[in-house]
């Protein structure tokens, strides 16, 4: 070999949805992107991992032993709780206060339905077991447990089933040693149990939040270790030196080894890595508010980047349940490339929100599927089908997708083009519902943003969608498909970490807010060095706080000097408060409730290659027949040979190995010099 040539370096991000498990690999040396989809494999979830390496092989010539960094971002967290598949668990709490996760916050799904009723939780009732403990709210300690009563707690839970127990005690933000002696009998009288306390997991105030969000940790737990301890097996086998990491729903990374005891720090980890990748995208891309539209088999999930910058929040919601921890700010609807069109007792046409998934999948992928899905529509309507498609995994059947739209063309008295043409439209119906609530909810005109659709099927419903939201530009960035897998590249090492200090913010604020910050900074510098980071890193400050008399709280972003200075304190609050609810109380009395600090340890970005070549026109590949207004011939162009400059007008379709974007009629579409797609609609 050259002594003068570079050995082979290759990062490798990869993401597990509903119906592929997709791969970005990147080899540093020469800036090279692979990427790659490999059907999931639902009976072994995993395997898919090492057809994908073996391809990859194949194709690109990956020596796995050159793999240097492995991201994984994976769905088995929040499926095992979609699902209601996890651990059986006890929960341990104080005596009388049994009932806190049975009643919750009171609140129902559907306020105005009498019919209506919250789902089960997670730990039912016959396996809530009170001890006598107690702490008081200064963390004092007036009943201590005892042995005997959390034996016969253990006892109990092992005759009902359970393989794991929860700790969550009253107050335990303020002082989680009476947890952790808990905690330390349970694992003596049950060494085969694994435990959880609420402190260790999120030591956030109010019990039922605290609680909630350690039984999702604990429900997940076998799953997910599980399905790590095989994912690192698989990559050991072979060969791969890369130690694995994980994206985590904060959008930034962790080591594998701390995901099988931190599983509620990933629960949203694909749809978060999704948007980190797509802001990375918009950046390059010189677009600063985007709004992310990430279109899978089974669901669509939405996103703000409000100057370059991902939203976060701390109430997402995992099925019927809320995630207190940070995330990325997401919301979703279950509209997906494989979600079935049914025509319901009063003759309408409805569209999901059941879901062909990956077995059998959509009727045109001649997997056995016979349902109508929007996958077939597209197929029926001519916009799939025209090429190869999932890297040639996958060949339509544009016959067996007539066969299943014309199942329920008949009973409507309509034509199968009339009907996946009303398939379409109801999908972006629904889509468009859903994203008008996000942009009323962030207060935001999203006629200002730019849609950047991504996914398996993003591309193939996100241009027909800015056109109903008035949104004048669209972005399709070069591998939609593998956006997602691309965020694992992109991300960051990012740890949360959380005080409740639950202070009037006046003149004795500073000394207790500085002392949090001590304490946040060195659980942050510690957390980094167990993950393995001695590169650069950032530290970003906010507090939750609100007026005196408020219920709830909003985050502030603060800076660290400014705790020295409630006055300045004061400012952001009043600024954030006005910001949101354009009310603002200057004379108010200010509560801060929560301190909080993200550890962020800056890894490596990739530099991908440009080119700046021009040219004046697209020539299009060959015309295809779709069904817009009728049947049509428009032209197709292959993505592969769109260089920088290009520009056309639609309706067109581009097709490639990871997706098909479909644009409308009057899109003026452009290729930027990283062969990225702009799409603008006339004023």
């Amino acid at each position: 070999m050259d002594g003068n040539i570079a050995p082979a370096d290759w990062k490798i991000g990869v993401d597990i949805g509903g119906t592929f498990m997709d791969f970005c690999a990147l080899d540093t040396r020469s800036g090279h992107i692979a990427s790659l989809k490999v059907l999931t494999t639902p009976e072994d979830p995993g395997a898919e991992l090492l057809t994908g390496l073996d391809l990859l092989a194949e194709r690109e010539g990956l020596d796995p032993a050159s793999v240097t960094r492995f991201v994984h971002g994976t769905t088995v967290g929040i499926n095992t709780i979609l699902q209601r598949k996890g651990a059986q668990l006890a929960l341990i709490t104080n005596k009388g206060f049994e009932d806190v996760i049975e009643l919750a916050r009171l609140g129902m799904p559907e306020m105005y339905s009498l019919f209506c009723h919250r789902a089960e939780p997670l730990i039912p009732r016959d396996r809530v077991f009170g001890i006598p403990a107690r702490l008081r709210a200064d963390g004092s300690e007036p009943l201590a447990p005892t042995r005997e009563a959390v034996r016969d707690a253990v006892r109990q839970a092992r005759h009902g089933g359970a393989d794991g127990i929860v700790v969550s005690f009253l107050h335990s933000w303020r002082n989680g040693t009476q947890e952790a002696t808990v905690k330390a009998m349970v694992e003596i009288e049950a060494p085969d149990l694994f435990v959880f306390t609420s402190s260790e997991v999120w030591p956030v105030i109010r019990e039922y939040e605290r609680s909630s969000t350690a039984i999702l940790n604990g429900y997940v737990h076998p799953r997910v270790a599980g399905y790590l301890s095989a994912l690192e097996g698989r990559l050991a086998d072979r060969g791969v030196p890369a130690r694995a990491l994980l994206t985590k729903s904060n959008g930034g990374l962790m080591s594998a080894h701390e995901g099988r005891r931190d599983c509620v720090s990933m629960l949203l980890s694909g749809t978060a890595s999704g948007v980190m990748g797509a802001a990375w995208l918009a950046r390059q891309a010189g677009e600063s508010h985007v709004l992310t539209l990430d279109i899978g088999g089974t669901s669509a999930d939405f996103a703000l980047i409000v100057d370059g910058a991902v939203q976060f929040g701390t109430d997402e919601r995992i099925g019927d349940f809320p995630l207190h921890i940070p995330s990325v700010s997401v919301s979703s609807i279950a509209i997906g490339g494989g979600s079935i069109a049914s025509v319901d007792s009063h003759g309408v046409l409805r569209v999901g929100p059941d879901s062909a998934g990956s077995n059998p999948g959509p009727a045109c992928y001649g997997r056995g599927g016979t349902a109508p899905t929007v996958t077939d529509a597209m197929a029926v309507c001519g916009w799939l089908g025209q090429a190869e498609m999932a890297y040639g995994q996958l060949d339509i059947d544009r016959d067996l997708a007539r066969d299943a739209v014309e199942r329920i063309a008949g009973p409507m008295g309509r034509s199968v083009e009339e009907t996946a043409q009303a398939i379409l439209d109801i999908a972006v119906s629904e889509l468009f519902v859903e994203v008008e609530k996000l942009g009323s909810r962030a207060g935001v005109d999203l006629r200002d943003y730019a849609l950047m659709p991504f996914g398996g099927g993003g591309p193939m419903l996100g241009a027909f969608l800015a056109r109903e939201l008035g949104i004048a530009r669209v972005l399709a960035p070069r591998r939609p498909g593998v956006v997602s897998a691309l965020g694992g590249l992109v991300a960051d090492m990012r740890g949360d970490f959380l005080r409740t200090v639950f202070t009037n913010l006046d003149a004795n604020a500073p000394e207790q807010l500085r002392s949090a910050l001590a304490d946040l900074r060195a659980e942050g510098q510690a957390w980094l060095k167990t993950q393995g980071h001695d590169g650069p890193a950032q530290i970003r400050l906010s507090a939750d706080m609100r007026y005196a008399g408020q219920s709830y709280e909003i985050e502030t972003a603060l800076e660290p000097d400014w705790l020295s200075d409630p006055d300045r304190v004061a400012a952001a609050f009043h600024q954030t408060h006005r910001q949101i609810y354009d009310f603002d109380d200057l004379d108010g009395a200010i509560e801060i409730v929560n301190l909080r600090l993200s550890a962020i340890g800056v890894t490596p970005k990739p530099d991908f290659a440009v080119t700046n070549t021009d040219a004046a026109t697209a020539t299009p590949a060959r015309y295809v027949q779709i069904q817009l207004n009728g049947a049509q011939d428009i032209p197709l162009y292959e993505r592969a040979g769109l260089t920088p400059g290009a520009a056309f007008v639609g309706p067109a379709v581009v097709c490639q190995e990871d997706t098909t974007l479909a644009i409308p009629d009057g899109a003026k579409a452009r290729v930027d010099r990283h062969l990225n797609i702009h799409l603008e609609f006339a004023e």
